[in-house]
């Protein structure tokens, strides 16, 4: 009674209810890793393209409240992941701080007015959280829907990241434009990485008010940049959202994602953030063996291995759950889901990550790489 009065037992009770996903990030002890797959609500479902028959679209089945709840729900009802990330997109809060922006069918995202000059500095402003009203309304709702049955997932694009399209004025293959400005316009792009950084903070912690148990930063494009170059032009703005994060939502996880990131890793460690995610160009064991064990990991099946036979499927996750270890791993893909992915495959991942038992799995290892007398 006096433990709860003081607030520990009250913070213990709290813990015990947390989603699974939620106690894994934080590196408790868990009996299997948790699962989602980026990109789990999309083109592969034959719901989703039915919907998108009707909703043409994007920016209105991403920015419409019931759409998005429809959307983020297809791949819980269909196969009960340990995560729901929201439907939406990195680019989703931009108008709210000044930078209009559309998709088109073929380019994608398209910034007509691209800032890359002082001048073009003055178009932005404070983040109008307002205007991303859908976001906050949509996890409100998607908390009700789950029932802590699975962690709600929110998430955001890293400042370098969305800093490439607004100065690209949408996608590229060569970052010519914003690379160049690192040495001939560095204040210009401090400036808008700062009120990025700004921004997206309050974006974050908006997301996590409305809902979100954990948030994943997308750092897309940092693998893009030189070891030393992310290092200067990308971490210090993703340690500072983090450090807001720490801050004003204590207990909420933090992943880190980059694609290309295995020239990162360690440097990613350092920004602070509770779990990073790799890509699937890295080995899970090698991974962790520069990561440690006191960081979480997420991942990183090839989302190929979906299309192959699915014992191959079986044998992937669970030597990715090996490698991993006995704590802070939350199992994903090493990318999104890609178009085309069967959804048996899909449904086949969840089933499999459901039934592991990580004891029973590690003793296996135990047992087939056993300790050389030397």
């Amino acid at each position: 009674m006096g433990e709860v009065a003081n607030g520990k037992g009250l913070a213990t009770c709290l813990a015990a209810r947390d989603p699974l996903l939620v106690k894994a990030a934080r590196g408790d002890p868990v009996s299997r890793p948790p699962a989602w797959m980026m990109r789990q609500a999309g083109r592969y479902m034959a719901v989703y393209r039915k919907l998108a028959e009707k909703y043409a679209s994007f920016r209105q089945r991403s920015e419409t409240t019931d759409l998005i709840v429809e959307i983020s729900l297809q791949p819980w009802e269909a196969f009960h992941p340990d995560g729901v990330i929201i439907f939406s997109d990195i680019l989703t809060p931009l108008p709210a701080f000044g930078v209009p922006f559309d998709i088109e069918e073929v380019r994608g995202p398209v910034i007509p007015s691209p800032i890359r000059s002082e001048e073009g500095l003055k178009a932005l402003h404070p983040i109008d959280l307002k205007k991303v009203h859908f976001v906050g309304e949509s996890l409100r709702i998607l908390r009700q829907e789950v029932e802590g049955k699975a962690a709600v997932l929110g998430f955001v694009g890293a400042p370098w990241t969305i800093g490439t399209y607004i100065v690209e004025g949408g996608t590229t293959r060569t970052y010519t434009n914003i690379k160049s400005m690192c040495h001939t316009a560095p204040n210009v792009l401090r400036t808008l990485l700062s009120h990025l950084t700004q921004a997206i903070s309050e974006y974050i912690v908006f997301q996590v008010e409305s809902g979100a148990h954990c948030i994943q930063i997308f750092d897309s494009w940092g693998g893009q940049l030189p070891p030393d170059m992310w290092e200067r032009w990308s971490k210090p703005y993703i340690e500072e959202m983090v450090s807001v994060v720490r801050k004003r939502c204590p207990g909420t996880p933090v992943v880190l994602y980059i694609n290309g990131n295995g020239g990162l890793l360690e440097r990613m460690k350092g920004t602070g953030v509770d779990v990073i995610g790799l890509d699937w160009t890295v080995d899970m064991a090698d991974g962790r063996k520069r990561l440690g064990s006191g960081i979480g990991i997420q991942g990183n099946v090839d989302p190929a291995y979906l299309f192959s036979p699915l014992p191959a499927l079986t044998d992937e996750i669970q030597r990715v759950v090996r490698c991993a270890g006995p704590r802070g791993h939350i199992l994903n893909l090493g990318h999104g889901v890609l178009v085309g992915t069967p959804e048996e495959a899909v449904a086949h991942f969840f089933e499999v990550a459901r039934n592991l038992n990580l004891s029973t799995l590690l003793e296996d290892r135990a047992v087939e790489e056993p300790t050389l007398a030397v």
